[in-house]
């Protein structure tokens, strides 16, 4: 199989599926994308790690991820194999002790632990015909959105102009303890501002 190479382009409301979300992925040299549905524990899981936010205690991903390194598990790549009735089939490529060894897994799943191993995500050129579209001009100006962006279709907080930069901290801090990762982000997003 010749191996094409993926990038993440970002997550959004699935148009779809009422309580889901698309990731898409970007072929890295080409036009087209693949849209995938996934859960929104899943989305987190990866939204955490594209926004840069860091949880006071390790989600299951970081569990994993801390597991492989204790045991000196490497994940090499991420091979989206298989799309078999609109269902995306992955594998990871991990070497232990100089051997590499395949493991199954969900391609949502796949994605957040390539994130947090920084490790290239890879498919076919089959699955790319199969599944793969090419947004038009007009669509390719407006990315798309994450699941943290203020203008998301879902409720957002209100904005968070209007707080002192000490007071943002403490909320932020309270967000994170909570585990409320999209409050999070648009607290951060403030303080970024106000940075610049």
């Amino acid at each position: 199989m010749q191996k094409i190479r993926l990038n993440i382009l970002g997550l959004s409301v699935s148009q779809t599926q009422s309580g889901a979300y698309a990731l898409v992925l970007a072929e890295e040299n080409g036009e087209r994308r693949i849209p995938i549905i996934i859960g929104p524990v899943e989305a987190q899981a990866i939204a955490i790690q594209l926004e840069g936010l860091k949880p006071p205690r390790p989600l299951t991903h970081d569990l994993i991820k801390n597991i492989a390194l204790a045991f000196d598990i490497s994940l090499l790549e991420v091979t989206i194999y298989k799309l078999e009735e609109g269902i995306f089939y992955s594998e990871l490529l991990c070497e232990m002790g100089g051997k590499e060894i395949k493991v199954d897994s969900r391609t949502s799943d796949a994605v957040a632990l390539a994130l947090r191993f920084r490790c290239p995500i890879y498919t076919s050129e089959e699955i790319l015909k199969k599944a793969g579209i090419v947004l038009e001009q007009e669509d390719e100006e407006s990315p798309v959105r994450s699941i943290f962006d203020e203008d998301y279709d879902e409720p957002v907080p209100s904005s968070y102009a209007h707080y002192s930069t000490n007071e943002l901290l403490e909320l932020l801090d309270e967000a994170i303890q909570n585990e409320d990762y999209e409050k999070a982000s648009l607290i951060r997003d403030e303080l970024n501002k106000r940075e610049k």
